[in-house]
């Protein structure tokens, strides 16, 4: 059995009465681990921690918390199946969000067995990323909007969303036909902008072609060394429209791999490409434990017509 909390869920602890203004976060950890300490960071209140093997009923009787924070390193993959799922259907309803911390070897588990729930999802972090990531689930939404600069980790999430919301918008008007630049959304001095001429009829697409690109693209790492031309977006577009074309399927890990950034910047990525219409995902017919991804029809689309162009223009891909 699970030792007392500290706090129980009616916000009192042995001690006397907690403080009932603050928000509680519901652990679920095999012992007090990280996650107990970030929770102490954002003062929140600990509900918990709840073994893994008593979690399953207790998110059925789970009275109103602000957050669950689940610990999943290490956790086996049956288990993970049941409990998870029941998370997803609590965040899915409003009743809580949630945040899950897993191991690199976990990601097609995890994934798969949250589906689309806007999960925060944290692959081996630090406790620093834990406590942004709890600041960000416990703050009121008037807050986020204030607060979305206070610090780096709101700041790349802000940044994120903007970026995201870019290449939709390019990729919309790639599949129209249209110039990326013929009706700008800015004041600009058209002097400086490139147009491009219409699109021709798209031609054939060799995936070598593609491939080439994704491991030219791998090449400037290795002489200007990692990190410095991080685009995961696009590192996935083309290695989806590549498994497009080659008839393959392409599992969250591996994409979090083609990425070439960091799993849970990978995995925040993929979540907020799919919510933009870019990204599918499939459940494995076969194993539940996997899902894949794919290019939806919109994006592939807009891939295809972006190559068009480029050939057009004499410019390689990449």
């Amino acid at each position: 059995m699970t030792e007392p909390s500290a706090f129980d869920d009616v916000g009192r602890s042995a001690h006397g009465p907690a403080s009932l203004d603050r928000p509680s976060v519901l652990l679920i950890a095999e012992e007090r681990s990280a996650g107990a300490d970030a929770i102490q960071a954002c003062h929140a209140r600990l509900l918990g921690p709840v073994a893994w093997t008593e979690a399953e009923m207790r998110l059925q009787h789970q009275g109103l918390c602000r957050a669950i924070l689940a610990e999943a390193s290490g956790v086996p993959d049956a288990v993970l199946e049941r409990v998870l799922p029941l998370i997803a259907d609590l965040v899915d309803a409003g009743d809580a969000s949630a945040i899950i911390v897993f191991d690199p070897a976990q990601i097609d588990c995890v994934a798969a067995s949250i589906g689309s729930a806007p999960i925060d999802l944290l692959c081996s972090p630090t406790t620093t990323e834990r406590v942004a990531s709890l600041y960000l689930a416990l703050a009121p939404t008037a807050q986020r909007l204030h607060d979305i600069g206070g610090t780096p980790d709101s700041v790349r999430l802000m940044r994120l969303n903007e970026e995201i919301a870019r290449i939709a918008e390019t990729l919309t008007r790639l599949t129209r036909g249209e110039d990326e630049m013929s009706r700008p959304t800015s004041v600009s001095d058209p002097g400086l902008t490139y147009r491009a001429g219409p699109l021709l009829e798209r031609p054939d697409i060799r995936v070598r072609d593609v491939r080439n690109a994704i491991r030219a693209r791998r090449l400037r790492d290795q002489f200007f060394g990692p990190g410095l031309f991080e685009d995961p977006a696009w590192d996935m577009l083309l290695d989806l429209f590549a498994a497009e074309l080659e008839r393959v399927q392409v599992s969250v890990s591996s994409l979090c791999i083609a990425a070439a950034v960091a799993p849970t910047t990978a995995l925040r990525w993929i979540a907020r490409m799919t919510d933009a219409g870019l990204f599918e995902r499939h459940p494995d017919p076969f194993d539940r434990r996997r899902a894949f991804m794919a290019l939806s029809s919109h994006a592939s689309l807009g891939m295809r017509n972006y190559v068009a162009a480029a050939r057009h223009v004499g410019a390689t891909i990449g």
